[in-house]
């Protein structure tokens, strides 16, 4: 039985929502109709005591409102029109105490039943915001102080005064658990809306940190304009599957996702150890850069740390597929920003970004190239082979080393992921 009153509840508060409505105009709906459906309940009491005590003219309007009540949830099941549902509740739940009042005599041979009135001030309040609420409660004040005025001149209903204390108690306790339950309603449904709000923007954060590096995330979200920096030293490197194509090409569209995504989730990890940024992802290359967007003295030490890594790490995932990583890197100005609006991007501009590039095209298959101003921020702590006069295309033939490993200082051996390519 309990189940099915349940049901039936959750029915009459669906009454007039559609699956358009915004979070807000769906609470605002099934207030009204959850307050609607209490009051008619609650009117059963009054229609029948007054009806008990011979009182027909007093019986009759709280009757009025269940009528009223009912045929407006007929109507709004077949329309769905909730305005005008809305505007004829808060009508009647203005209008009809104040004359149940009157026709009982005044304030206390009703025991003051006008208090229900203040339910409808309340109610556009909650149903229809503050602005809307005024007119409400100015009316409904302006009906207080009419009954002031008649209330001497009312004819007595002449009840005992055992009932007159249990009207009043009774009026009392209703209008206030009437109040009480759809404010506390309203609140709950206010605070699963708003924490499913705050679901969503942290969701949105966390999408907004994947794409973007977490102070320019911070950026974007304090400012309207162009986003662009202009760094004076940056190492960059880009990383590319030498032959991963053709090697594509044979596997299944699965296998090649799940291999990119296995590959690309290792370096994402060796990145974020040693606080670089990764920039994007294109095919099968891999992007990186050092000291931006947050300035690292040691920047190029950390990105020939992560080329070395990377290199150790491509190892484990070529048993059942020949994979070698070329890399390449470049020092020197970048500039840096925010492009586009619906899928932006974090990305670096400059020659130092080209030329990155163009040494990662031109490296051997499981090598690290690196370009003479990497170098010599590099010093003696790595082992660099020499290689002159190389072609790039798009520059001048170029002077450029191979990266082979970092050599072991004198406290001990260094790990065999950063000590050899």
């Amino acid at each position: 039985m309990l189940a099915r009153c349940r049901v039936l509840v959750d029915e009459v508060a669906r009454l007039g929502t559609s699956p358009e409505d915004t979070d807000d105009e769906r609470i605002y709906k099934e207030a009204t109709n959850l307050s609607a459906l209490l009051i008619t309940v609650l009117a059963c009491f009054w229609v029948g005591t007054y009806a008990a005590l011979g009182l027909w003219l007093s019986a009759a309007i709280p009757f009025t409102y269940q009528l009223v009540t009912v045929a407006g949830f007929v109507l709004l099941a077949r329309r769905g029109r909730n305005t005008a549902f809305r505007r004829s509740q808060l009508a009647c739940m203005l209008a009809l105490p104040f004359l149940l009042q009157w026709s009982l005599g005044g304030f206390e041979p009703s025991g003051a039943v006008a208090l229900w009135a203040v339910i409808a001030p309340f109610g556009a309040l909650t149903f229809s915001g503050a602005r809307a609420s005024v007119p409400w409660f100015i009316a409904f004040l302006g009906l207080l102080v009419v009954s002031a005025v008649l209330d001497s001149t009312l004819p007595n209903a002449d009840l005992p005064d055992w009932l007159l204390t249990v009207f009043f108690f009774l009026n009392l306790a209703a209008v206030s658990l009437t109040a009480f339950l759809l404010l506390q309603y309203f609140v709950r449904a206010r605070e699963r809306a708003h924490a499913l709000l705050a679901g969503e923007r942290e969701r949105s954060e966390r999408l907004l940190l994947n794409v973007l590096p977490a102070p320019i995330a911070e950026r974007l979200k304090r400012e309207t304009g162009v986003i662009a920096d202009r760094c004076p030293e940056v190492s960059v490197l880009f990383a590319d599957l030498a032959g991963f194509t053709p090697t594509a090409e044979r596997l299944p569209p699965e296998e090649v996702v799940s291999l990119l995504n296995d590959i690309f989730s290792d370096f994402d990890d060796l990145v974020a150890e040693r606080g670089l940024e990764k920039i994007k992802t294109i095919g099968d290359g891999y992007m990186v850069a050092g000291g931006i967007p947050v300035p690292l003295p040691d920047h190029a030490d950390r990105i020939a740390g992560l080329a070395l890594a990377m290199q150790a790490a491509i190892e484990g995932h070529a048993d059942s597929v020949a994979l070698a990583l070329r890399i390449g890197i470049d020092t020197g100005p970048v500039v840096a920003g925010v492009i586009g609006r619906s899928r932006f991007g974090y990305d670096l501009w400059g020659d130092t970004v080209n030329t990155a590039s163009r040494m990662e095209s031109h490296a051997p298959p499981g090598g690290i190239q690196v370009t003479e101003r990497t170098a010599a921020l590099l010093g003696e702590r790595y082992d660099l082979e020499r290689r002159d006069e190389v072609e790039i295309k798009g520059k001048a033939p170029m002077t450029t080393y191979l990266l082979l490993g970092r050599r072991a200082p004198a406290s001990g051996p260094l790990p065999a992921a950063e000590r050899t390519a």
